[in-house]
């Protein structure tokens, strides 16, 4: 999928760190300020020569318009397209998916803020892959790549164009399918999850949609005990990939 205009940078210290340590092959050039570097641009430097990519020092005018006036911290990277992961090599190897067999599925996050937040929950609690429908969803783009602080490149994200077909031929690889959903009657705390796990979070507004949430095995809430009835995604995403992590490690 081609990118165009700013949607070829990424720019903020952390995301292009960790561009550099996962995808250096991706990166066609990095622009730094160019007045003296603070520690943090000096190691972003290092990295980028002992891996032969492309260094150009800038004035601060010209990063600003790179990142669109947005936070850059002095460094923006000229980036080649975000590679999404194929969904039908998820399916031949699902033993790969990490170790707490757990997937993420998305339906319908579309603010970038929320999907970029929810993605640096997943890899920082061992979700490897994550699943985006084509449609009514953010992709991953440079607000994406800053709000997960860069942990967008140590995951694999995949586009589906059906996310119910989708969940069928997860089901047929032996995952289960979880939708949290703040209606269900049954909640994160109560209920046993098996090892194979899908786990289903809904948009910012409507949550999962009705045909969607038909597809999961179960639903669980995230009990509360305060007068606000509901969290956001990426905070009710969190608590709950921190449950599950959780378990994983009082596992035998």
């Amino acid at each position: 999928m081609p990118m165009s205009g700013e949607e070829k940078f990424i720019f903020g210290v952390n995301p292009v760190l960790e561009k550099i340590k996962a995808a250096p092959h991706e990166i066609d050039e990095i622009n730094l300020i160019d007045k003296p570097l603070r520690p943090v641009l000096r190691e972003i430097e290092k990295h980028a020569r002992e891996r032969g990519i492309r260094l150009a020092y800038r004035p601060m005018g010209f990063l600003d318009r790179l990142a669109g006036g947005r936070k850059h911290q002095g460094v923006v990277a000229s980036v080649q397209p975000y590679a999404y992961f194929s969904f039908e090599a998820l399916l031949e190897a699902p033993a790969d998916v990490g170790a707490q067999q757990c997937l993420l599925v998305l339906d319908g996050v579309t603010d970038p803020r929320n999907l970029g937040a929810l993605l640096r929950s997943a890899e920082a609690f061992g979700v490897s892959h994550v699943v985006l429908p084509k449609d009514r969803s953010a992709a991953i783009s440079p607000a994406v790549v800053t709000a997960s602080a860069g942990a967008v490149h140590h995951l694999r994200v995949c586009r589906v164009t059906n996310l119910r077909r989708a969940l069928s031929a997860l089901k047929e690889r032996g995952f289960w399918i979880v939708g949290l959903d703040p209606e269900a009657s049954e909640t994160v705390l109560e209920r046993a999850f098996p090892e194979r796990l899908a786990i289903v979070l809904g948009s910012e507004g409507s949550g999962i949609r009705p045909l969607v949430l038909e597809s999961c095995d179960f639903r669980v809430a995230i009990p509360m005990r305060g007068k606000i009835g509901s969290l956001n995604v990426a905070v009710a995403g969190g608590i709950f990939l921190y449950e599950i992590f959780c378990r994983s490690r009082r596992a035998p």
